[in-house]
């Protein structure tokens, strides 16, 4: 049986594991859980069933499709893929020892990880949008049952958390916490995606998301509220560049080191595409005196460059699940509440009265800020956008506000995140 106090111990038994997103990394999850040894998916579920079904035949997996939690049960009991629609479901499945929400739902997403951890799972979230949102509650919840909540291995957030965990242990302070971006253009849509899209195998959607700039705010506002950092400017800089290496060319770690505040920000176009990076300060002249033996792309000190050249998604994904059963350790979790968040901007001239389409839309693209900045008016996120009413026209460019927008704050995404911010408050007073 699995150990849920978090202690290490040797597995008795596999590592009985669900999928709930059965996209085009919900699929590699499935795949990669296959290959691992210790590790077996025992139920897999999506809203479009069709999809669900195809990845277990792909894998010639034997799967039996179930409607209810009695009929999931017998099916893993016996040795079978249970296969459903209904992620709650999943959720709520005693035979499940960790869930994988890797859905592109931001609501569904968050009540999904709620109800696993009430039952008992750890929960692993490849969902970042609904991790942004509802993140500081879910992490919460797993304390108080004595359970993980933590994001996923081989997506950037977790492995720029992994390479800074590395230099701080080393002794750094860190001082840019970044990422590598191929490529941006804040007014992409969903139409205009789909050949590069299609290419792909996304959803127009998600990859529209990718091009225009959200989800790369995203990524780097988990890694600030994992890790308490912030951004300089909203957006961040995102300088082009040829190679990371260039970094110093680019970026004033003197002036932005000033407060010693580190910050999250990107480069765009830049070598390796895919990696990430990032900056250490060390005064030790010794530490100094060693890295001057290194290729001075390194840095000229008392700052250095520190970089990955890939981030490998599905492939990277199960080491997380072993440090929760095994050690009871997250990879990253957003340990220091609402420092960031991502806001919505009009990505053309917006009506009063125009509804919103949320995240990778053709209405708005997100940029990270600090919550701290926010002041009277607050943004809106861009991860609660979808299906909400435009009170005033909103030119292209411009913020838009919490306040330029009707919702029913009984909505579940808007309910979760009320909670979630109730809870950040909660532990500061």
């Amino acid at each position: 049986m699995v150990d849920r106090t978090g202690e290490s111990r040797f597995l008795e038994s596999d590592i009985q594991v669900a999928i709930v997103g059965i996209g085009s990394i919900g699929n590699g999850l499935v795949f990669q859980s296959s290959l691992t040894p210790g590790i077996r998916s025992v139920a897999i579920a999506d809203t479009q069933i069709e999809r669900a079904m195809g990845c277990a035949e792909w894998l010639n997996l034997d799967y039996d499709i179930v409607h209810d939690l009695g009929a999931m049960h017998d099916t893993i009991r016996r040795g079978k893929l249970a296969v459903c629609e209904s992620g709650k479901l999943v959720a709520q499945c005693e035979c499940v020892d960790v869930f994988l929400e890797a859905t592109s739902s931001i609501p569904a997403g968050g009540d999904h990880a709620l109800t696993a951890l009430e039952h008992g799972q750890h929960v692993v979230m490849m969902n970042y949008e609904a991790d942004l949102m509802f993140g500081p509650l879910l992490l919460s919840e797993a304390r108080k049952l004595g359970l993980v909540y933590t994001g996923c291995d081989g997506d950037q957030p977790s492995v720029v958390k992994r390479l800074i965990d590395d230099l701080c242990f080393w002794g750094f302070d860190l001082v840019m916490a970044g990422n590598i971006k191929g490529y941006l253009d804040r007014y992409a849509n969903p139409t205009s995606i789909i050949p590069e899209a299609d290419k792909r195998n996304l959803d127009y959607q998600m990859c529209t998301s990718y091009t225009d700039g959200t989800k790369l705010c995203v990524e780097m506002a988990v890694v600030a509220n994992a890790l308490g950092l912030r951004t300089a400017v909203p957006g961040m800089h995102g300088p082009r560049c040829r190679h990371v290496r260039d970094v110093f060319q680019l970026f004033d770690f003197d002036t932005l080191w000033r407060d010693r505040q580190a910050v999250v920000d990107y480069v765009l176009g830049a070598q390796p595409t895919g990696g990430v990076f990032a900056i250490g300060y060390t005064e030790h002249e010794f530490q100094q005196f060693t890295l001057d033996w290194f290729p001075p792309e390194m840095g000229p000190g008392p700052f250095y460059l520190f970089y990955r050249p890939y981030h490998l998604g599905h492939i990277e994904a199960m080491a997380c699940i072993i440090d929760a059963v095994l050690k009871g350790k997250a990879v990253i979790q957003p340990s220091a509440g609402f420092q960031t968040n991502v806001y919505a901007y009009a990505k053309k001239d917006l009506r009063q009265g125009t509804i919103l389409d949320g995240v990778g839309g053709y209405a708005c693209y997100g940029l990270i800020e600090n919550c701290a900045d926010q002041g009277q008016y607050p943004g809106l996120p861009i991860c609660l956008s979808k299906d909400v009413v435009l009170s005033r026209d909103v030119p292209k460019d411009s913020k838009i506000v919490l306040s330029d927008v009707s919702s029913d704050p009984h909505r579940l995404d808007f309910a979760l995140y009320t909670k979630a911010k109730e809870q950040v408050s909660a532990e500061l007073a």
